[in-house]
């Protein structure tokens, strides 16, 4: 076995096994996305957390239970832009040939990508024009619609309560057409949280709008389909063929896909016994399920008879001239949300970049700067409207020096972190809590200055730390919140997981070299930042531990990882380092498995605070994680429950979830997965590598387990070679998304070269 760098077995005041026998393979459930791996969307490292989320359609990361939040106009713009876009659909289906009429109440950047899908269908204009040309100028932000009363904004001290998003009429009837098909009742919620309060008619119309019901596998709508429709329905129904090419999509954007090739659809509707699946793309376009992109020498939007590229007819070059060979072009199907975010994105960056304001005299805050890296960043702040700032977690500081550089100046500075620790943290580094926010807190006007009289964000200047957590749609309402002239700063670490939701918006801006990059000198201290840092190029170093800051605990079996878990937490690193096991994080690969998050759950609880879990499998002290959105997750502590629901203590903010919808959103959290811990720190980490692990590791998912730990990290090593493996040859999962090429298209004379 090759023993990580640190202390070796027997290191005073660790209780480490005796012997070092290799461990035995178990079988592997490295994530829980519940997806197998025969798909064509499948990948090695999918977020674990994709399959935490409940059922609800429409969640997105605005507060830790708020069921609306008033002060989210931007979100609800681009909700009702969305809705805009489906009713164009749902015209073109039903008169083809005819003019698109739908969008006439669209403005800003949904009125433009409608005006571009009409200018491509009518053969006025190639796709690339549009994008070329809307992209060089900046565009007014779309001011949010007036209230018609000042918005209220949330105080902070009240208990946020989920409330149900059907109504109980609609969940009835969906549970009663579930029953006549024979789906599990279980599924009526989620079912008309997905579909709306219409649901039930849609599923009786068309049974297999099941698989919008996130879970649901096409084998199960197949069956629920054939007890609806009996002989009417087959594996060619058009129904089933429009319903598979959405399912594959959003398993794709599962996987941080926000598009995927049009050639791995059709494989995966191949696989689905789909006998034609060329026609049925066509169909699935042709009834707005997907959009068709051309990425290559024309790139662009595409109508239905964009789906397969055009190939060079032969003999068409004059008899002895040579001819180039055509750029490749790469098709793609998308989905509409996923279509509008990046160019949405894509284009508020633009205005970012192009309308910035350089009134202020940086000069003497960037010779006050406490580190050279932090004076660059702050000069490079002063002349741009979006800038990178790439760095390990010692270089949190620079956005810090950053912010108060710039409230020192008197402008409106704020920092805004993906975790209730990370802003915390921000908010030491800076000296000023009231300066450090949550991103959900932002957005949902809990945090931070709330909007002026145009609707934005009263901000001259936000940096967004952990960026690399933010997904494409996220990122999208973010920018569009910021009003012309406002910077935008995106720091974080590229070594660290990506975000849960689709897209890789940070290394999509980093690899389109759109804006000006500041890169981090400044070097993580200590055993831990110097392992972390040699991680981050691929190599699993040898580090001098003297304060055994790095432990490893080889194991045998699965069995013995749980075990040796449970003793680090409990006893070990108490007693050697005084931190208390509430200050001590589990990371392991996956919520499954012999020594997943479940089991290590379950060992943790009957130790550290063992009870019946009369609330719903919970007692009051356990340790949680509460996912309020898809991609959230928010650490807690059970306090009590009552009629309410369970009530929860997230970071200092009280959260009431209903009983109802408890089991969907609250897990037990003493032990995480990695993705699940990203953006936050604690005194110790402990990570737990099973044998079963193996195939689940790569160098990101590395980088940030270890990475977690401040003070002290502790491995329980049972993978043998498979570790230093993953660091050296598994790179992160390449995602297929479009806002690189749209951020390249930009006029950049003073991006970095």
């Amino acid at each position: 076995m090759t023993a990580l760098p640190g202390e070796t077995p027997g290191t005073a005041g660790m209780d480490t096994p005796e012997g070092d026998a290799p461990p035995e393979a178990t079988d592997a459930e490295a994530t829980e996305a519940g997806a197998s791996a025969d798909e064509a969307t499948e990948s090695a490292e999918a977020p674990e957390d994709a399959g935490e989320a409940d059922g609800t359609a429409g969640a997105s990361a605005d507060g830790e239970g708020d069921a609306a939040a008033p002060a989210l106009s931007e979100a609800q713009a681009e909700l009702a832009a969305q809705r805009e876009l489906r009713e164009r659909i749902a015209q073109r289906k039903a008169a083809k040939d005819g003019p698109v009429a739908a969008g006439t109440k669209l403005s800003g950047t949904a009125a433009d990508l409608l005006a571009a899908v009409r200018a491509v269908e009518s053969g006025e204009k190639a796709g690339t024009e549009f994008f070329d040309s809307h992209l060089g100028t900046p565009t007014p932000r779309r001011a949010a619609p007036a209230p018609a009363a000042p918005p209220r904004r949330p105080d902070p001290a009240a208990a946020p309560v989920e409330r149900p998003t059907a109504s109980p009429e609609a969940v009835d009837a969906v549970r009663a057409v579930l029953t006549e098909g024979g789906a599990p009742e279980a599924l009526a919620r989620p079912a008309t949280g997905a579909l709306g309060e219409q649901a039930a008619e849609l599923l009786r119309a068309d049974p297999w709008q099941l698989l919008a019901v996130p879970g649901v596998r096409p084998e199960q709508a197949d069956g629920f389909a054939r007890a609806l429709l009996g002989a009417a329905c087959g594996p060619d129904d058009e129904r089933r063929t429009a319903a598979l090419v959405g399912w594959v999509l959003e398993r794709a954007a599962l996987q941080g896909h926000t598009a995927l090739d049009a050639e791995a659809v059709r494989a995966a509707l191949a696989e689905r016994s789909v006998r034609d699946p060329d026609e049925a793309v066509r169909h699935a376009v042709e009834e707005g399920v997907a959009l068709v992109f051309r990425e290559g020498a024309e790139a662009g939007f595409e109508g239905e008879e964009g789906v397969e590229a055009e190939a060079p007819a032969e003999g068409d070059a004059p008899e002895g001239e040579e001819t180039e060979a055509p750029e490749p072009v790469q098709v793609l199907l998308g989905l509409d949300r996923y279509a509008l975010a990046e160019e949405s994105l894509a284009d508020g960056l633009a205005r970012l970049l192009n309308a910035c304001e350089k009134g202020a005299d940086w000069a003497e805050a960037a010779a006050a700067a406490p580190s050279p890296s932090a004076a660059e960043l702050i000069r490079t702040a002063a002349t741009a409207g979006l800038v990178v700032h790439s760095g390990g977690e010692a270089a949190r500081a620079e956005p810090a020096a950053l912010i108060a550089a710039a409230r020192g100046l008197g402008l409106r500075a704020l920092g805004a972190a993906h975790s209730e620790d990370g802003r915390r943290r921000l908010a030491g580094a800076i000296g000023a809590p009231e300066a450090a926010v949550t991103l959900a807190g932002l957005l949902s006007g809990a945090e931070g200055p709330g909007r002026d009289e145009d609707g934005a964000l009263a901000l001259d200047l936000l940096v967004v730390l952990d960026a690399p957590q933010l997904d494409v749609e996220g990122a999208a309402v973010l920018v569009e919140a910021l009003a012309d002239g406002a910077r935008l700063v995106l720091s974080g670490d590229p070594g660290v997981l990506g975000s849960a939701g689709a897209g890789r918006v940070f290394a999509d801006v980093l690899a389109a070299r759109a804006c000006p990059q500041v890169v981090s000198r400044t070097p993580d201290p200590g055993p831990i930042g110097e392992l972390v840092s040699g991680i981050g190029i691929g190599e699993l170093n040898q580090v001098e531990a003297p304060g055994k800051e790095v432990v490893i605990v080889p194991v045998r079996d699965a069995g013995e990882a749980v075990h040796r878990t449970v003793q680090l937490v409990a006893d070990s690193v108490p007693r050697a380092f005084s931190i208390p096991a509430a200050d001590t994080q589990v990371i392991t690969v996956g919520h499954g498995g012999a020594a997943g998050t479940r089991v290590l759950n379950e060992a943790l609880k009957q130790r550290l605070n063992p009870g019946p879990g009369r609330f719903g499998g919970f007692d009051p002290g356990d340790r949680v994680v509460h996912v309020p959105a898809p991609g959230r997750a928010v650490p807690g502590v059970v306090r009590s429950a009552d009629a309410e629901g369970l009530h929860l203590d997230c970071g200092g903010t009280p959260v009431v979830v209903p009983q109802e919808r408890v089991e969907a959103v609250v897990r037990h959290g003493w032990a995480l997965s990695a993705h699940q811990a990203a953006g936050m720190r604690w005194p110790a980490a402990v990570v737990v590598l099973p044998g079963d692990a193996a195939a689940g590791l790569s160098r990101p998912w590395v980088y940030t387990a270890f990475g977690r730990g401040e003070r002290h990290l502790s491995v329980v090593h049972g993978v043998d070679q498979a570790l230093p493996h993953a660091v050296a040859q598994v790179p992160a999962q390449e995602r297929t998304t479009r806002l690189r090429p749209l951020l390249e298209a930009l006029p950049t004379p003073d991006a970095a070269s």
